[in-house]
C-alpha cells in the first residue's frame, strides 16, 4: 500500500488538499449526495411501482411510484446545477497555489532552465486544474451514485448483496494493482514533454551557434531520439492501459452473471419477489455497470494524470515559505528626528569579486570574463560601460540572482553562492531599474522586507533620499497606494530607493535604480547612499554618477579596467570620449554650487 501511495504521488495529493477550502468540499459533498438520490431510489421504486402497482392490479399506484422517481430525478438536475460555483472553490485556489509555487521555484534557481518553467506553468499547472475540474465534475457524480446504488440494493435485496460485493472488491483490488505500473509510465511521459521542452528550447536559441559548428545533423538527431523516447512512453502508457477493461468485465458485469444465475433459485425460495428482481436489475444495469466502467476509465486515466502532475510540481519547485502579513502600526504622534540609521559591522560590508565569468545560454562569448575587484567597507564604486557590456548581468552576479560560470562573490569575506536566500538578502540589496510597488499602506511598501519603522525613521530616509514631497503627497506613512501602476516611473523608483535605505544590508546595488530621475535627484540619492554606512556599487545611467565614485569599473574591450575618473580619461579613448562633454572645472565643484540641472541628461552622457 505504502508503494502505491508513493507511485500515486501522495505528497502533490496531501498538498493539494492544503489548499482547498475544506467549507467548499463540504458544500460540495453536500450537493453530490443530494445529486445521488435517483441513484439510491430508482430500484426501490421500481420495485415498489411494479409489487404495489402493476402486479397487483393498481397501474394508478404504479404510475404514482414511476412519478415520483420521475421528481427525484428532478431534483438532481438542480443539484447539479448548485455544484458548479463550489466547484470553483475548491479549483481555482489550486491553480492559483501551483502557479505561485512554479515561480518561486523558478526565482529560487541560480539559473532558471526557462523553457522547462514555461511547460511547468504552462501545461502543468493548466492541466492539473483542468484535471481536478473533469474529476469533481464526472468522478465525483459517479462515485456517490456507485456508493448510493449499493446502499439501495442492501435495503432492497439484501440476500444479493454478497453477490455483488463479492466481485466488486475483487475487481477495486485488481485495479489498485495495476496503479502501480500505470503511474510509473505516464511519469515518464511528463518527464519526456519537460525533456523535449528544455533540449528543443537550448537548440533554438542556438541555431546559429549549431549552424556555425556544423552540428545540424547531431542536434537533430538528439531531438529526434527524445521525441522517439516520448511516443514510446505514450505507447507503454496504452498497453497499460488496455488491463483496465478486464476490472470492468470483473466489477461490472460479473454481478449481473452472478444474479442472472441466481435469481430463479432465490425467487423460488421466497427470498426475492419479481418486483425486486426488476429493482435489482435496475440497479446493476442502470448504475452499477456503467459506474464501474466510468470510474475504471476516470482513476485510470485522469486521475493518474493528476498525481502524476502533481507530483512533478512538488518535487522540480519547492514550496514557498508563508509570507508574513505586513505588520501595522498605530497612529504615533510626532517625535523629535529620529537618530541615523545604525552603523552595520564593517566586516559586513566588504565585497570581493574573484574572477567573474559568465554566458548567457546559447550563447558562444561570455558577456563578463576575468571581473575581478575588492571593496573595503564604505567604498563607493561605478560601473560604467557601453550598451551590452554586462552591467546589469554583473548586478546580477553580485546579488545572488544568476550563479557566475566562473568565480565567486564575496560578501563579508563569505561565499555569497554558500549563504541562504535570506542570510543573502539581508547583507546586499538590489534595487533593479523597474521598482517593485505594491499595492497597501506607504508603509507597507517602505518597511517590507526588513521590519518596522517609526514615522520618524521613514521622514528621515524619505528627506535624505529625496522622496519626502511624494510621500506627504500620498499621504504620509498610513496613505494607501491604492494602484501602483498610476505611480510614474520614477516615484516608483523614489519609493524603491527609500525601501533600500532603510534595510539593515550593508551592502546596496544600485542597477540603473534612478534612471527615470532628473539629475539633481540622481545625485541626491546617491549621495545618500553613498553617506549611509556600508558599501555602494552604481550601475551607472549618466556618467555623472561615476564622478561622484572613488573607483569607477570600465566593461569594455578588451577587458574590464578598475580606475579612478581622471586615470580612466588616460587609459580609455571611450570614457574619455564619454567625459568630454563634463567641463573639467565643474566636475570638482561641490554639487551645490553646479549650474542647476534640472532637464535629463544635461549632467553627462549616458553611459
Amino acid at each position: 500500500m505504502g508503494r502505491h501511495r508513493r507511485a500515486l504521488g501522495g505528497r502533490g495529493l496531501r498538498e493539494l488538499a492544503a489548499v482547498v477550502p475544506r467549507r467548499a468540499v463540504w458544500r460540495l459533498a453536500g450537493w453530490s449526495a443530494v445529486e445521488a438520490l435517483p441513484a439510491l431510489c430508482s430500484g426501490l421504486l421500481v420495485a415498489a411501482a411494479a409489487d404495489r402497482g402493476f402486479l397487483a392490479g393498481r397501474p394508478g399506484a404504479g404510475f404514482a411510484w414511476l412519478g415520483v422517481l420521475g421528481a427525484v430525478t428532478a431534483l438532481r438536475a438542480l443539484a447539479a446545477r448548485a455544484v458548479f460555483p463550489h466547484l470553483a472553490e475548491v479549483v481555482e485556489p489550486l491553480r492559483d497555489a501551483l502557479v505561485a509555487r512554479v515561480v518561486h521555484g523558478a526565482l529560487s534557481r541560480p539559473v532558471p532552465d526557462g523553457p522547462a518553467e514555461i511547460a511547468r506553468i504552462t501545461e502543468q499547472v493548466e492541466s492539473a486544474r483542468q484535471l481536478t475540474a473533469t474529476l469533481l465534475r464526472s468522478a465525483r457524480g459517479v462515485g456517490f451514485g456507485l456508493l448510493a446504488a449499493l446502499l439501495g440494493l442492501g435495503l432492497l435485496a439484501p440476500p444479493v448483496l454478497p453477490l455483488v460485493l463479492v466481485p466488486l472488491l475483487l475487481s477495486g483490488a485488481l485495479f489498485v494493482r495495476l496503479l502501480g505500473p500505470l503511474v510509473v509510465r505516464r511519469r515518464a511521459v511528463v518527464l519526456a514533454d519537460e525533456r523535449i521542452a528544455a533540449e528543443a528550447g537550448r537548440a533554438f536559441a542556438g541555431l546559429r551557434d549549431v549552424a556555425a559548428c556544423g552540428a545540424q545533423q547531431r542536434v537533430s538527431a538528439h531531438l529526434s531520439a527524445l521525441v522517439e523516447a516520448q511516443g514510446e512512453a505514450l505507447r507503454a502508457v496504452g498497453r497499460a492501459a488496455a488491463a483496465r477493461s478486464l476490472t470492468v468485465a470483473v466489477g461490472g458485469r460479473l454481478p449481473l452473471l452472478a444474479v442472472v444465475c441466481a435469481a430463479p433459485w432465490m425467487v423460488g425460495r421466497g427470498w426475492l419477489t419479481a418486483g425486486q428482481v426488476l429493482g435489482v436489475a435496475t440497479y446493476l444495469l442502470q448504475q452499477l455497470e456503467p459506474a464501474v466502467r466510468a470510474l475504471a476509465g476516470m482513476l485510470g486515466s485522469w486521475l493518474l494524470d493528476l498525481a502524476v502532475v502533481l507530483d512533478r510540481l512538488t518535487t522540480a519547485c519547492p514550496a514557498p515559505a508563508p509570507v508574513p502579513s505586513a505588520p501595522t502600526t498605530p497612529a504615533v504622534p510626532p517625535a523629535p528626528p529620529a537618530p541615523p540609521v545604525p552603523a552595520v559591522p564593517a566586516d559586513d560590508s566588504s565585497l570581493s569579486v574573484e574572477g567573474l565569468r559568465f554566458a548567457h545560454p546559447g550563447s558562444a562569448e561570455p558577456v563578463l570574463d576575468g571581473v575581478r575587484f575588492e571593496l573595503r567597507p564604505g567604498a563607493h564604486l561605478a560601473v560604467v560601460g557601453p550598451s551590452g557590456t554586462g552591467k546589469s548581468t554583473l548586478a546580477a552576479l553580485l546579488a545572488g540572482v544568476l550563479a557566475p560560470d566562473a568565480g565567486r562573490v564575496l560578501l563579508g569575506g563569505r561565499d555569497a553562492a554558500a549563504l541562504p536566500a535570506q542570510e543573502r538578502a539581508a547583507r546586499l540589496a538590489l534595487v533593479p531599474q523597474e521598482a517593485y510597488v505594491f499595492a497597501g499602506t506607504v508603509r507597507e511598501n517602505l518597511c517590507w522586507p526588513s521590519g518596522d519603522h517609526s514615522d520618524a525613521e521613514l521622514a528621515t530616509a524619505a528627506h535624505r533620499v529625496g522622496s519626502a514631497r511624494l510621500l506627504a503627497r500620498l499621504g504620509g506613512p498610513d496613505g494607501r497606494i491604492a494602484a501602483p501602476a498610476a505611480l510614474s516611473a520614477g516615484e516608483r523608483q523614489l519609493l524603491a530607493l527609500t525601501r533600500t535605505f532603510l534595510s539593515p544590508a550593508p551592502v546596496v546595488v544600485l542597477d540603473e535604480a534612478t534612471c527615470h530621475l532628473d539629475a539633481e535627484a540622481e545625485r541626491r540619492a546617491e549621495e545618500a547612499f553613498a553617506a549611509r554606512p556600508g558599501t555602494l556599487v552604481v550601475i551607472a545611467h549618466r556618467l555623472s554618477s561615476a564622478t561622484r565614485a572613488g573607483r569607477i569599473l570600465l566593461l569594455d574591450a578588451p577587458g574590464p579596467l578598475l580606475a579612478t575618473h581622471a586615470d580612466l580619461q588616460v587609459l580609455s579613448p571611450f570614457y574619455r570620449a564619454c567625459s568630454g562633454t563634463l567641463p573639467p572645472a565643474e566636475e570638482h565643484r561641490p554639487s551645490s554650487e553646479r549650474a542647476p540641472s534640472g532637464a535629463r541628461g544635461t549632467a553627462g552622457p549616458s553611459c
